[in-house]
């Protein structure tokens, strides 16, 4: 499996996320404690940036309806969405984190 170096650890706010491009895919990174995770930028109900929603513990919510997405799983936890969002492998190594292109679900 390959994966692809991003951004340093430190760029994304702690409790927070960012828009990355891995390739081509966007792609949101969260940084929850110690745990980045990575998953689609994109709502799978409305196709907006989930990177410009909020973190509500593990999980992300769209902005502009209001569906919240488990960040370990991808699954959506409450409608109007009812098809996960892509999640992408992660780690960090040396502060910079690395993110696989091929997406887990």
């Amino acid at each position: 499996m390959s994966f692809v170096k991003v951004c340093p650890v430190d760029k994304i706010p702690a409790g927070g996320v960012i828009a990355v491009e891995v390739g081509d895919v966007p792609v949101a990174l969260v940084r929850r404690g110690e745990t980045v995770y990575a998953v689609s930028d994109l709502c799978s109900h409305a196709e907006v940036s989930l990177s410009e929603g909020e973190v509500h513990g593990t999980t992300i919510e769209c902005w502009l309806h209001g569906s919240c997405f488990d960040l370990g799983s991808g699954r959506p936890v409450n409608p109007p969405a009812t098809a996960p969002i892509a999640t992408y492998r992660v780690k960090v190594e040396d502060g910079f984190v690395y993110v696989s292109p091929d997406s887990e679900g």
